[in-house]
């Protein structure tokens, strides 16, 4: 298997997380992908991904598998240890709710922001901006610190006392929050402890 990527970007360390919380990442090969130059919208790449996103997942038999939640379901299901999906059918529920959450609410709301109310990736790729949409965003993903910051206040773990992609998803949102200098407000102290923690995971603190 392969996984087409860029190291450090928000989506590709989700699936990296996974991985590592799987004892994989040994188990796939990752190729760059040079997305600074434009690599992921020329006709080769698009071929594997028409939404041009990383990352991709290659399967050895010719599969390509774009969409984190995708590619990290058939991680979970794939390889063996502790599930990030759930089992039962109201934990998946409860698991893939928060998930969807912590996606629209923090990580694509940062990732609006950065690429329309600031200088993004830079005018070769950001051709399009729209500044009041982004600081829209920027207002929302503030709104999301403090949802999560209530939800953690009772709970381990965003979807309930286990690690899951929940988290995995909230926690890629919070870094790239951090990139893009949004800042966490400090009384918001259950998030900030939550992320802390989740820092000290041997698939996140290597």
């Amino acid at each position: 298997m392969k996984i087409y990527d860029v190291e450090n970007f928000p989506n590709p360390l989700r699936v990296r997380i996974a991985l590592a919380e799987k004892n994989a990442t040994d188990k796939v090969e990752f190729v760059a992908v040079d997305l600074l130059n434009g690599e992921h919208r020329t006709e080769a790449f698009l071929a594997k991904n028409p939404l041009a996103g990383v990352p991709v997942l290659e399967l050895d038999d010719g599969t390509y598998i774009a969409e984190c939640t995708a590619i990290t379901e058939f991680i979970d299901t794939t390889f063996a240890g502790p599930s990030l999906m759930g089992i039962e059918a109201k934990e998946r529920a409860v698991i893939n709710m928060m998930q969807k959450r912590a996606e629209s609410m923090v990580l694509d709301a940062v990732a609006s922001y950065f690429h329309h109310a600031t200088d993004g990736l830079g005018p070769a790729l950001e051709t399009y901006q729209n500044v009041a949409w982004g600081a829209k965003q920027g207002e929302k993903a503030h709104q999301g610190f403090v949802y999560f910051n209530t939800v953690l206040a009772n709970s381990a773990y965003v979807a309930g006392e286990q690690f899951t992609v929940a988290d995995i998803t909230l926690y890629a949102g919070l870094v790239f929050a951090g990139f893009a200098q949004i800042v966490i407000p400090s009384e918001l102290s259950h998030l900030i402890a939550w992320q802390q923690k989740v820092a000290q995971r041997p698939s996140i603190a290597k």
